[in-house]
């Protein structure tokens, strides 16, 4: 698969990264680590976490299997959203309604509201140089290592950062070789105003894109970049808009040279597009089926892909205003 620098860590990584937003969520410990095997098999190399992941046992999984690849992988964790409470009663919950969320599809989605309420947290980030060295512990020793490649202040707006002591830590943080370097990883209205009062702070910026969003105009001191959300809502809000609309998906079909009324060849093209749109940054992905990594990898390494990934942005891009587009999706 294709190598790509990770920002000013000195190491490099692969251009496809694994978000771990999933694990130890809908899957438990076994079937979480079963998905990080089989995304390291087929190649990838660079894995997204955070302490909130997996009402908080995401990162506890993750350091298991870098217990047998850490030097061949690159990571991602973040500091800002406190991980969840009553995580061991989710985890025993877990255990006993999964089976019966399998039979009874339907009880899924009241499922996770009721767990995402008993895991909320009142807990406030302030952003303080404490709360953050208290963080990076507890990430260091969830995650099994001595250093993290990459860590992100998670949802943090320019608001947030009141003086220079927090970037003071980062910066005497990358000195020791505990973090590789930091960033933002926040929602890409923030991203703005962040870079222009606080670009010491923006050494990587993780913010979703999507073949909805134009493209980026960079210039060579421009951030290390990683996206994220390239489908989940804007892939369903796409493919519910081209469904709707039968004469403008054969049309777009026959200049892409692709079926986009199938889910799997829309979903494909979608996130070669933000490859191919992106050159010079990870995107991740996640998917809690191997058979699904295994297509994104071989869609990421197929060339003959990049000029309908393209089209297909120009398309998008140009012709917008005939797709009914939900409001999440056109976000």
């Amino acid at each position: 698969m294709e190598q790509i620098a990770l920002g000013d860590t000195g190491r490099t990584t692969t251009r496809l990264g694994f978000g771990c937003s999933s694990l130890m969520g809908a899957m438990g410990r076994r079937a979480s680590l079963a998905i990080l095997e089989s995304a390291y098999d087929v190649g990838i190399r660079h894995f997204d976490v955070a302490p909130m992941y997996g009402y908080g046992e995401a990162e506890g999984c993750l350091g298991e299997f870098l217990q047998r690849h850490r030097p061949q992988v690159t990571v991602t964790t973040k500091y800002g959203i406190p991980p969840a409470k009553n995580s061991s009663l989710i985890s025993v919950a877990r255990r006993v309604v999964g089976p019966l969320t399998k039979t009874l599809p339907s009880l899924k989605h009241r499922l996770a509201l009721a767990a995402n309420a008993a895991t909320r947290t009142n807990e406030k980030t302030t952003f303080t140089p404490q709360q953050a060295k208290t963080s990076l512990e507890h990430s260091l020793v969830a995650l099994r290592t001595d250093h993290i490649d990459l860590w992100l202040l998670h949802e943090i707006s320019a608001a947030d950062l009141h003086d220079d002591a927090l970037l003071s830590l980062l910066e005497q943080e990358v000195q020791r070789g505990t973090i590789g370097t930091f960033g933002i990883g926040s929602s890409v209205d923030k991203i703005p105003s962040l870079l222009t009062e606080h670009p010491a702070y923006c050494r990587t910026l993780q913010y979703e894109w999507s073949v909805l969003d134009p493209e980026i105009e960079t210039a060579p001191t421009s951030p290390f970049r990683i996206h994220h959300r390239a489908l989940t809502e804007n892939f369903r809000s796409l493919h519910r808009a081209l469904s709707e609309d039968k004469q403008l998906c054969v049309r777009w079909s026959a200049s892409t040279n692709a079926d986009l009324n199938n889910p799997q060849d829309l979903a494909h093209l979608m996130l070669k597009a933000a490859l191919v749109m992106n050159p010079k940054s990870v995107i991740l992905f996640s998917s809690k089926k191997s058979r699904h990594i295994q297509l994104n990898v071989k869609m990421a390494e197929d060339s003959s892909l990049e000029a309908p990934a393209r089209e297909f942005h120009r398309l998008v891009q140009t012709e917008r205003n005939q797709l009914s587009l939900t409001q999440a999706g056109a976000s």
